[in-house]
């Protein structure tokens, strides 16, 4: 089935783009999500005009995660948790720590852009890779220290 993408889609193309998938992955999960309309004549057609549309709407997404990029440069986190012996933590410090933390310092990004391969374990400094949009990855610091 080909589809016309409404948005950018992690491994499958970006914005504006004409696609091939397989029925059951467009109909099971794009169509529903809005995330593709279906390439026949008539959405063709009304693609072709709205295709500026399309691409102001792009650089839109683009300015936004930039301006979020710029406001996220050069923030760094603290974390505080239970630390046990060795510097292991009682827990783990996931990406739904960092988006709290974040949002105590009044900065809204969503959590599934937070690039975080596996959860912490240990207390120390990393570097959390934050994918803003398919281009823009901003690193942002953030030290688990105990809370004692």
């Amino acid at each position: 089935m080909e589809v016309i993408l409404k948005e950018d889609v992690v491994n499958l193309g970006k914005i504006g783009e004409l696609v091939r998938v397989r029925d059951g992955y467009a109909r099971n999960y794009l169509l529903p999500r809005g995330l593709v309309l279906e390439a026949n004549k008539k959405n063709l057609k009304t693609f072709e005009h709205h295709k500026k549309i399309v691409g102001d709407q792009k650089q839109k997404i683009l300015r936004q995660a930039q301006a979020v990029g710029d406001q996220l440069n050069g923030v760094s986190l603290v974390i505080p948790m239970k630390v046990g012996e060795e510097g292991k933590l009682f827990g783990s410090v996931t990406n739904i720590h960092i988006e709290k933390a974040l949002k105590a310092k009044g900065l809204n990004v969503d959590r599934r852009k937070i690039q975080l391969a596996e959860p912490i374990k240990n207390a120390g400094e990393y570097n959390v890779p934050v994918r803003l949009s398919g281009d823009i990855t901003v690193p942002l610091k953030v030290s688990v220290v105990s809370d004692a």
